[in-house]
């Protein structure tokens, strides 16, 4: 019974199961003693930094919610997957982990036998998402083996949809270089270069403009999350009132108290990214070693930073265009009456980058510029649509911030309510007959999309 107690708290906690599929991983490719023994640790003190800089931003986000409301009479909501991801694992830490690692096989087996042949690398969107299904799912009364395979499904499904879905438009951005979009603000990017297509005809590309350079700046995830912080911490402190914030900070001086919690804050997004990338670490280039010997025809899905050097204008513009819509948006709830969906340096950077980066490829200057901005637009009201998805489950001071998210939990969370269990077993048979179908034609060992390939 002792023994069946000591392996039972081990594979309840997330941490140790980590542990234990990267050191299967690692036997099954032959590695030597000493890779084994720090590929198998890793993980495990990953996620014990995740969860430590998890607890960090989920006590620095109750303040500011507290002088939101308090300051301005409204519920303001700052988007942040690190933030939300916190909560889903105090509820199903377990759980998300077996969806992780399950979506990760879906992924391996769905382009070794389908010509969805994307290898999704970035793996801490794959863990953000697991978060999202394994809370989604989870309010739908699903649970045990059953939530975890269908979690791990639509996670393989989408890690290797997502990329084919916009892979034309990835190669223009690219110049024909054979990789994919791996990352889920990916519709946001796509519907950028689609915008891009039709507004931006005659107009020159960004790169034939200089931009200086003290705004690389804001690369820095930490400096520029610190930045966005500290700023929306002080504002929120003078409008509720140093008697407000007192009560909160106790002793210290409430502005310094809103400095403190908003440079605190851009700590624990920071501790939570590199426990994320420590966790993944080995585990990534187990399933990558192993894909690169048994799927032929494969295509790396990266991380969408790595397309910022093939339009670096481009970068900043779609950066301040979709921070632009991100503020129109907010101001645009608030009228309305809905959540106010603060914008945040960090999402409109990146994705908004991302966003004018692929605009540009279409549609130049115009296409650059209006296509992030319509991507700031949805970075504030998908993740307004999303609250109520995820309020069950006490979400009630964040939600995921970008795009892939919000759609995924706004149709599965809504299907789910009107259908029961039965609209997520229809949107499984939708996904698998959307996988299987293009493989019955020509080029069955062809990645879909990747026109270069087919060419």
């Amino acid at each position: 019974m002792a023994i069946l107690s000591f392996l039972q708290d081990i594979l309840s906690e997330p941490a140790f199961l980590m542990g234990l599929i990267a050191f299967i991983g690692l036997i099954a490719m032959r590695s030597r003693w000493d890779k084994v023994l720090t590929g198998t640790l890793g993980p495990i003190l990953g996620y014990l930094m995740l969860s430590a800089g998890a607890g960090v931003i989920t006590a620095n986000l109750d303040p500011l919610a507290k002088m939101i409301e308090t300051g301005f009479n409204v519920t303001g909501v700052v988007p942040n997957n690190e933030a939300v991801t916190s909560v889903a694992q105090e509820l199903l830490g377990v759980e998300t982990m077996s969806i992780l690692i399950m979506g990760y096989v879906f992924n391996l087996l769905i382009a070794r036998f389908t010509r969805f042949k994307y290898i999704f690398l970035t793996g801490h969107h794959s863990f953000f998402m697991a978060c999202l299904l394994s809370a989604v799912l989870g309010s739908l009364n699903f649970e045990g083996i059953q939530m975890i395979l269908i979690g791990g499904f639509i996670l393989g499904s989408w890690s290797a949809i997502s990329p084919a879905i916009g892979q034309k438009y990835t190669l223009q951005v690219t110049d024909g270089d054979e990789i994919a979009m791996g990352h889920f603000g990916s519709l946001g990017y796509y519907l950028s270069a689609f915008i891009g297509k039709y507004v931006g005809k005659n107009s020159k590309s960004t790169e034939d403009f200089e931009v200086p350079e003290q705004f690389g700046f804001l690369r820095n995830t930490t400096i520029s999350t610190a930045l966005t912080m500290v700023i929306f911490y002080l504002g929120a402190a003078v409008a509720a009132g140093p008697e407000f914030v007192s009560s909160l900070s106790g002793e210290t001086n409430p502005y310094v108290y809103a400095l403190l919690c908003g440079l605190t804050f851009a700590v624990g997004v920071t501790i939570v990214y590199n426990g994320v990338r420590l966790i993944l670490a080995d585990l990534i280039p187990a399933f990558e070693g192993i894909a690169t010997k048994i799927i032929p025809n494969s295509v790396p899905a990266v991380d969408c930073a790595v397309f910022f050097p093939f339009a670096p204008t481009a970068v900043i513009l779609g950066f301040i265009s979709s921070f632009i819509g991100g503020v129109i948006g907010m101001l645009a709830l608030g009228a309305i009456g809905g959540v106010v969906i603060i914008p945040g340096l960090v999402p409109h950077f990146f994705c908004g980058a991302t966003a004018g980066v692929y605009g540009n490829s279409t549609g130049g200057v115009r296409g650059a510029t209006i296509g992030a901005f319509v991507n700031g637009l949805l970075l504030a009201f998908i993740p307004a649509f999303l609250l109520p998805v995820l309020g069950e489950l006490g979400f009630s001071n964040t939600t995921f911030g970008d795009v892939d998210f919000g759609v995924i939990g706004i149709v599965l969370g809504n299907l789910g309510t009107w259908f029961g269990q039965v609209g997520i077993y229809i949107i499984l048979a939708l996904i698998a007959v959307s996988l299987l179908f293009p493989s019955l034609g020509k080029n069955k060992s062809t990645a879909i999309n990747n026109v270069e390939m087919e060419d």
